[in-house]
């Protein structure tokens, strides 16, 4: 039996359109119904957005001291950005705004761009995100339409390796750190080939020693404890 108020390590293939907090209510959720507590402690390690898919590490019980120690390790994802067109978030949570030409672009354009975003670069996280700056999140900047002048930081992309050109569609596999948006990397993708281009597609499959091979469906969490049909469970 697992004890997860003791604490266990949950690797999750998290769906589309959730948020990572939804899978950790979830999460809870099901294990107060199961377990009979008022309470249990559930965290995620490193949010993934609702547009995107793939690995999401959920730490129960004790084990959520380990939270910031899964965080900070190498991420890998398999990606697609779309050249040609830019939108205000850096992938389709906004609708496109700005659209450019791309028949000018070379697959050795491609290569050489992708080498240049790789090792330590400064990267600017998207106006459209969870990070706080002054005090407030920067979506929240966004949505009212207010200046921001964001800080840059330095992230390192291990990895950007090109996987199948279908233009305006680049796939790719990107290796890197902690902190690194690839809605950002798309961003600057686009506009050092002198055209544009957002994310429109996101898997994680791998942080750490972690791969999405290893990890189940929330749906396959709940009925290991055959509460699937438990409306206090419902997302």
């Amino acid at each position: 039996m697992i004890d997860y108020i003791e604490g266990h390590t949950l690797l999750i293939n998290k769906p589309l359109q959730w948020t990572s907090f939804d899978v950790v209510k979830k999460i809870r959720n099901t294990l107060r119904i199961a377990l009979q507590v008022k309470k249990i402690k559930v965290g995620h390690a490193g949010t993934l957005d609702p547009l995107a898919d793939g690995l999401l590490i959920v730490c129960t019980g004790k084990l959520t001291k380990r939270i910031n120690e899964f965080q900070a390790q190498e991420k890998e994802y398999t990606a697609e950005f779309t050249l040609g067109a830019t939108t205000p978030s850096f992938d389709l949570e906004t609708e496109v705004n700005e659209t450019f030409e791309y028949n000018h672009i070379t697959e050795d354009m491609l290569k050489t761009t992708a080498e240049s975003l790789t090792g330590n670069i400064l990267q600017k996280p998207p106006i459209y995100s969870a990070i706080k700056q002054d005090g407030k999140r920067l979506y929240e900047y966004a949505r009212k339409g207010d200046y921001v002048k964001i800080k840059e930081r330095m992230v390192h992309v291990s990895k950007f390796e090109l996987v199948k050109v279908e233009m305006p569609k680049i796939h790719v596999k990107i290796v890197c750190s902690k902190g690194t948006y690839i809605r950002s990397l798309a961003q600057t993708f686009g506009k050092t080939l002198n055209s544009g281009a957002h994310l429109s597609q996101l898997t994680r499959t791998r942080i750490g020693k972690f791969a999405l091979s290893q990890a189940i469906d929330i749906q396959e969490f709940i009925d290991s404890f055959s509460l699937t049909n438990n409306p206090a469970t419902e997302h």
